[in-house]
């Protein structure tokens, strides 16, 4: 009872910010816990920032119920510093389950900002010129952002920092002013024009020496692009009409992007890559029938019972299944939410930068892919198609 007056104590301060640390139940995915009162459209909540060893998971709940919230996440961790306009608070649990709690008036002239919708710095700014843009419709003329456009505007911009998070690390290796060129494919670049905006990153912003092949299967796609690049004086760009599967690329390649080619033409992009031994590799995988359309399961029938989950598990499994598979060829593999579900269910980018693998390693990533088609009986493109170096 001691502890739920402490805990009401604190909730009824109406605190700005609350920590928690130390914590004891192993069982907890997170290692710590932060709550920040935050408001947006005129109305405060409390955001909870939840971090593990590499990511931060957010939820959003009302002020009413931030003394469960409080209560439920100390089960987890022994101690709570919060901090309100007129007070701190500071709460320790010992190993015991003693109760430390000490309260002092609030001494600093607190300026914490509650404003959720913070400006964020975007690599590709507001009024840049950036033809690609216009074209777009994301621009006016005069590089403002037109409403309607800011969610690709933002979907646009998370690429880029992707590609930036690795880019960055090359240093002057690639000058735009040097004798070595960062070769970059795109496979099934279509007429998106986000080839554009890579190229736009790449030689406006990073000052590079590279040189950017778009490849589509349609003649009137590269006709067109081709033109387009003329139209912008981007001479380091250029299109070619091939397929994925079997391409033939003369000169060695550093980077491969390939987003959104369809079912196993993300293999053959992926196979492509590891032949080369491309540096980097950016990928958005799409519509992943493949594995979908043979799963099946003695034990685990529950998953393939429903149709819904068996695409969307069968989907995962693929992704899963490539991210080893590149991790065992010698990646270093993240697997990236790079667009908000509520926008699309097709958003998750593998980014896998070349590396070393150990030989322990290797065995246990192969084995997890083969104790998966053992369960679920179903043969996987790339798999098949590095299976003789597995």
């Amino acid at each position: 009872m001691e502890l739920l007056g402490y805990i009401e104590e604190i909730a009824k301060a109406k605190p700005l910010r609350l920590v928690f640390s130390n914590k004891y139940d192993k069982n907890y995915d997170y290692k710590k816990v932060k709550v920040n009162l935050v408001s947006a459209k005129g109305k405060d909540f409390y955001q909870l920032e939840k971090f593990t060893d590499k990511q931060v998971f957010h939820e959003n709940i009302d002020p009413q119920a931030l003394a469960s919230c409080i209560g439920d996440l100390l089960r987890s961790f022994r101690q709570l510093t919060a901090m309100s306009k007129d007070f701190n608070f500071d709460l320790r649990i010992s190993k015991k389950g003693k109760v430390f709690y000490s309260r002092h008036a609030q001494k600093n002239d607190l300026k914490i900002d509650k404003n959720h919708n913070k400006k964020k710095n975007y690599i590709l700014e507001e009024g840049m010129d950036i033809p690609a843009f216009v074209d777009l419709g994301v621009f006016n003329k005069d590089g403002k952002i037109i409403n309607s456009k800011y969610d690709k505007y933002k979907q646009i911009n998370r690429f880029i920092e992707i590609i930036d998070d690795e880019i960055k690390n090359l240093g002057d290796e690639y000058s735009y002013d040097g004798d070595k060129v960062l070769r970059i494919l795109d496979f099934g670049c279509g007429k998106s024009y986000l080839t554009f905006i890579v190229y736009y990153y790449f030689v406006e912003i990073r000052k590079m020496n590279v040189e950017i092949t778009g490849l589509d299967l349609k003649e009137d796609v590269i006709d067109k692009c081709n033109k387009v690049a003329q139209k912008y004086g981007y001479d380091r760009l250029r299109f070619e009409l091939g397929d994925i599967n079997g391409y033939k690329f003369e000169d060695n390649v550093d980077i491969v992007i390939s987003l959104h080619a369809c079912d196993t033409a993300t293999d053959y992009a992926l196979y492509n890559a590891i032949n080369w031994k491309a540096r980097m590799i950016f990928s958005v995988p799409c519509c992943q029938h493949e594995i979908n359309s043979t799963i099946k399961s003695d034990k685990l029938s529950i998953i393939t019972r429903y149709g819904l989950i068996q695409e969307r598990v069968a989907a995962l499994m693929t992704d899963s299944i490539r991210a080893n598979l590149l991790e065992a060829m010698g990646y270093k593999t993240q697997m990236i939410e790079f667009i908000d579900f509520e926008h699309s269910p097709k958003n998750v980018l593998i980014r896998a930068v070349r590396s070393n693998v150990s030989k322990e390693k290797r065995r246990k990533l192969i084995e997890e892919i083969e104790a998966l088609r053992g369960e679920f009986y179903f043969d996987q493109t790339l798999y098949k198609l590095l299976e003789d170096r597995l």
